[in-house]
Parts: C-alpha cells; structure tokens; sequence
C-alpha cells in the first residue's frame, strides 16, 4: 500500500493529473467504492511531477502533513461522501479529524449582527458539549464562528479553496495561521495554488463530509451555503437552519432549507439532539 499511496502524492502533484488520470493510474480494487472518482476531471495542480519522498520532506520542514485516503488519519465520516478528496493537506491538529461530534457551520459573508449574536448564543452550550466546529475561513458567518469556538475554548477545523501558501482572504489570515497552529486548516491542493472559482463549491463538499450535521445562520436564497446544505442532505447528514426575518434577503436561502425539511433551530439543544442520534 505505501507505493500506491507515493504514487498518489505525486499524481496529484503533477501537472497533467486529473482526477480521471489519478484514477486510471491506480488500480480500481485499491479503491473505496465510489463511482465518482472516475467522473471529476478538474485538474489539482500546476507544480511539477517529483518525487513522493522529495515532497514528502518538503511539506514535513513547513509542518504540513498529507494524509491519503488509504491512511488511518483520513476521517472516516468523509470517505463516505460521493467525492471524498484523495489527498488532505493539513497543517495543525490532525487528531482533530477522529472528533466524535462535528458540526458545519456556514452563512452569509455578509453576516449581520442577529447573525453574530445568534453564534453568541449557540456556541457555549455545543462547546460545553464537546462539539467540533467545521467552517471554510471565508469571513462573515464562517470567520466568526472560528473565533468563537477558540474564544470559548472549543476546536474548530477550517476547509479552504487553494493551497496554504495562497489563502483567501487576506483579512483572515492571521486567524487561519493561529488555527494551522492550534486547531487544523484543510486543502486538496498543494500549498502553491492559487484559489479558483471552481474550488470554492468544491471544497464545500469537504466542510459538510467532515460533519455529522450543517448548520446555516443566514443565507440568500443562491449562496454557497445552500450548496453546502445540498451535500449534506446528499450524504444523509441532518440539515439545521436558524430562521431570521421575513424583512431580510439574508433569511431567504434559510427558510427555503425550512420549508424543503430542514430542522428549525431556536436553541443549542435543538442542534445536540441531531448530533446524538
């Protein structure tokens, strides 16, 4: 199994790979049953194609660690989505990734002050409880409750679009290198790309794999927090939305989720007792 798992670092380092020529490249018995390997085609790097043990020295002198999905550090929850990523780059506390209660939490960027005040309000009753909290590191809703798990004394993973080297946005960098210290930040790509368009939907599938439930606090009725919801509704997970006013475009996306089935949530109870069961 190591020269597979050598091979697939450096497939997905080199500037030809896809995701389908990483699956041809591998032997399909080797492989956890999902058909959607054979389906994503994005290609995952630019950097060119060099030796598994070479990268593997470099990324271990920037404290960063690959895990595959044939290691015993991959969360098992996430090899059960339709497109787990084949390969984490994490920086931090990877025991992070066995947590028993995970739970996404994703919003508006442009996250208002009942949005604020209703993490406020949630969070230390779930932090009390041992939950881990999964978000992307985007500002807004993700940003704040990031800080509000640390601030609470919780642990809190972070998901981003782009490698290490390149994170967006600026004006959360210091608290993605704080959690890459502390906590744990994600990527499926290598620590020089940049983030595309592309991988921001993407990546939203890792957040909600990672999760036992999603949890939305404001979203417009098109946002990537829908998207989000959508993946874990695909995957069985619970969905849970915090309602807001009927007044706002922020709310849209939320009561939407509410009337399709969605958990409304109104207390930290709500959201423990999905987590339990």
């Amino acid at each position: 199994m190591d020269h597979i798992r050598k091979k697939l670092i450096q497939l997905v380092h080199s500037k030809q790979s896809s995701w389908k020529t990483i699956y041809h490249s591998l032997k399909a018995e080797t492989l956890p049953n999902h058909s959607s390997y054979n389906n994503q085609d994005h290609t995952t790097s630019s950097q060119p194609f060099i030796s598994a043990e070479k990268l593997l020295a470099e990324y271990a002198s920037q404290k960063i660690s690959l895990i595959t999905i044939f290691d015993n550090e991959y969360p098992d929850l996430l090899k059960t989505i339709y497109q787990p990523p084949w390969l984490l780059f994490a920086k931090g506390d990877t025991s992070l990734l066995k947590w028993q209660r995970s739970l996404a939490v994703v919003g508006s960027r442009e996250a208002t002050e009942y949005g604020r005040n209703t993490i406020d309000y949630l969070f230390p009753e779930l932090i009390k409880n041992q939950t881990l909290i999964v978000s992307g590191l985007a500002k807004g809703i993700d940003a704040h409750a990031h800080k509000t798990a640390i601030k609470l004394g919780g642990k809190t993973i972070g998901v981003i679009a782009g490698g290490f080297d390149r994170f967006y946005p600026k004006e959360n960098a210091l608290l993605a290198e704080y959690m890459m210290e502390h906590h744990l930040v994600l990527s499926e790509y290598p620590p020089a790309s940049p983030p595309e368009k592309w991988q921001f939907p993407m990546r939203n599938r890792i957040i909600s794999g990672l999760s036992r439930g999603t949890l939305v606090i404001e979203a417009k009725k098109k946002s990537g927090s829908l998207i989000t919801a959508d993946f874990a509704l695909n995957e069985g997970r619970e969905v849970l939305a915090v309602p807001g006013s009927i007044l706002t475009p922020y709310a849209d996306g939320v009561h939407h989720l509410i009337q399709q089935g969605a958990k409304l949530i109104k207390s930290p109870e709500d959201i423990l007792e999905e987590l339990r069961s």
